[in-house]
């Protein structure tokens, strides 16, 4: 489903639900991984997934990022049916994370400058519920720190508006197909990922220097 278009530099960037459908190598869906005993969970919308799973990828102490979808009705959506905006779900991701390296605090800040959260339904060139802004948590702590993390960046004016993102219990998460996961690595020469993904990756690095793993270090 094509959705919209962004003109720049004499390019067209499809937005990621179009550009996406063009890349089909493995339509089947991807093995959810099992946390490991040290191992925490974190779950986040913020747009294309294939940009968020690459920018929190970079992060010391995060060992795994599963793109997929989290806050819908619909059981084992498609990415047809989640670009269609008729499941509810957001393209998310699902970070595996060892909480002795990096903080959840850490890992929501992160999450915050890896996108605009500030914008209700968009995310650049890509329009509609399921690019909205969703942090999701799984105990009343988590939620509690979300809510100070949002307090932090919107009383640092980072961006000039408040930040519109939604705080919810993760109820389920569905990996998406084989096809998006590390989608970034696989495609950088994709039009979509060098025009919309790297400067949301680049933001990410500037932002959480600190937090990156050696490799990602200027």
């Amino acid at each position: 489903m094509m959705k919209n278009k962004l003109w720049m530099l004499g390019l067209v960037f499809l937005s990621a639900c179009a550009n996406g459908q063009s890349h089909k190598n493995d339509n089947s869906f991807a093995k959810l991984p099992v946390a490991k005993p040290q191992e925490k969970v974190a779950t986040f919308a913020g747009g294309c997934f294939w940009a968020l799973s690459e920018g929190l990828s970079e992060l010391n102490g995060v060992n795994e990022v599963v793109s997929g979808y989290a806050g819908g009705t619909v059981k084992n959506p498609s990415y047809e049916q989640v670009c269609s905006d008729r499941t509810g779900h957001a393209e998310s991701v699902q970070v595996y994370y060892d909480p002795k390296v990096i903080s959840y605090t850490e890992l929501a800040e992160a999450f915050f400058y890896a996108h605009d959260p500030t914008t209700l339904n968009r995310q650049g060139p890509d329009e509609g519920e399921d690019y909205r802004s969703v942090a999701f948590y799984r105990t009343p702590e988590e939620q509690q720190e979300l809510k100070a993390v949002i307090a932090k960046v919107n009383s640092s004016h980072h961006y000039p508006d408040a930040i519109v993102t939604a705080v919810m219990p993760i109820k389920v998460f569905y990996p998406a197909e084989n096809y998006h996961q590390d989608y970034y690595k696989l495609h950088p020469g994709d039009s979509y990922i060098q025009g919309v993904s790297v400067p949301k990756v680049m933001k990410l690095r500037i932002n959480m220097s600190a937090y990156l793993k050696p490799e990602f270090k200027k």
